[in-house]
């Protein structure tokens, strides 16, 4: 059982949160604490003079509400939401809160990571802590 756990939230293609916070909730020791995290990458130079006003901080508050319903229901839970490279962010959040257990899910990926995802890869071999993967199923 961990007393504080780290959950990745991505929002990409066919990615649910569910799964990882089905673990969370059963890795949890009793009083612990479930934080929510999403990174938002930086836009590329090239698009920024195309994206509307305000964009950004549009998509941070949809993130934050989005994430806000992933919590509901959930004791003691906070949300996180920076901007920057995914493992980097990750890690060093997990290192500065002093996080227990790392949950991270992965894709299937190609062959540039043949075990993992490149952000999940990064993270499992970097991390201070506990990491659990959660494997996303392949699409049917």
């Amino acid at each position: 059982m961990y007393s504080h756990i780290l959950v990745t939230v991505a929002y990409e293609a066919a990615q649910d949160a569910a799964p990882s916070l089905d673990i969370a909730k059963a890795l949890l020791a009793p009083g612990g604490q479930i934080t929510l995290m999403h990174v938002m990458e930086p836009a590329p130079v090239f698009a920024l003079s195309y994206l509307p006003e305000g964009w950004r901080e549009d998509m941070r508050s949809a993130i934050e509400a989005d994430m806000a319903k992933l919590a509901e229901g959930l004791d003691n839970a906070a949300i996180v939401v920076v901007e920057g490279d995914a493992a980097h962010e990750v890690l060093e959040h997990a290192r500065a809160q002093r996080v227990a257990c790392i949950i991270i899910a992965s894709h299937r990926p190609g062959t540039q990571s043949l075990l993992l995802g490149s952000t999940a890869s990064k993270v499992v071999a970097r991390a201070q802590c506990a990491v659990h993967v959660a494997r996303r199923p392949p699409a049917a």
